[in-house]
């Protein structure tokens, strides 16, 4: 590497962990927003939330797994029943066939125990490289780099990666940061994304880490208008929920989940 490169790349690392360092501050309750017990209910979970919302997929995984507790039960399960409650996340009739062709794997191959590697969870059914991550960090305590949509988005967005190879962008990010932070930068990320730096819109004028971002401009720079950009507990009107979550971090799951309950 030519010297000029190492100063980059170390110009870099710097400007990144201090952009994870901002986000540990502003998202001190970040966390996995799928609701699991297990790993797996984590594994499938994650396996349903493809092209849908986590919210949604709370919604039905609170009854799916009433229904079909455990692998053997899912690997058993009536395909029509299973269809029926699956059909509001969307692609039901694929990801029915994923999760009692993944659940009757895990009972053939792992004795119905989810496996804590990663080079076995990739072959199970509907499971990539994310879909493992997640499970490996959340689950097992393994460090792992979970690039969806929102996370790919901000590391090229940071400068972090000019990919759009989701396996390429993992260790790409994967360089500027100490293992152990791979799965919290992770959530810190994908919040950040869902709150604030949107797709199509930003909210840079009310972007913790502007100052440091190679992107700012690309949205609403205007404090006042961006700040209405802002969505779930930095929404405004949601100043309650913020401080709730900001005082009890360790109950940040359960404060989310009753947030979000309907009604009735």
């Amino acid at each position: 590497m030519a010297i000029a490169e190492a100063g980059s790349l170390l110009a870099l690392k710097r400007r990144a962990r201090k952009i994870n360092r901002v986000l540990a501050d502003k998202y001190p309750y970040a966390h996995a927003e799928l609701d699991f017990s297990n790993p797996f209910e984590l594994v499938v979970a994650t396996v349903l939330s493809a092209q849908t919302t986590d919210v949604l997929v709370n919604q039905v995984t609170k009854i799916l797994f009433a229904r079909y507790p455990d692998a053997r039960a899912m690997a058993e399960a009536d395909p029509v029943e299973l269809e029926t409650i699956l059909q509001p996340t969307g692609f039901f009739r694929a990801k029915a066939r994923n999760v009692m062709a993944l659940s009757t794997r895990l009972v053939d191959q792992y004795d119905g125990v989810v496996p804590g590697r990663l080079e076995d969870l990739v072959t199970l059914p509907g499971v990539g490289r994310k879909t493992a991550n997640v499970v490996l960090g959340n689950a097992f305590g393994v460090p792992g780099i979970t690039v969806d949509t929102h996370f790919g988005r901000l590391a090229r967005r940071f400068g972090w990666t000019a990919s759009d190879d989701p396996v390429k962008i993992e260790f790409d990010v994967a360089e500027l940061f100490e293992p152990r932070d791979w799965t919290m930068l992770s959530h810190r990320v994908v919040f950040h994304g869902r709150r604030v730096c949107h797709s199509r819109k930003p909210a840079c004028g009310a972007c913790p880490v502007a100052s440091l971002c190679p992107s700012y401009g690309e949205g609403e720079t205007d404090p006042v208008k961006a700040a209405k950009l802002l969505k779930y507990e930095l929404a405004p009107g949601n100043e309650a929920l913020l401080e709730k979550l900001l005082a009890e971090t360790h109950r940040a799951a359960e404060i989310r989940m009753e947030s979000q309950r309907r009604p009735g």
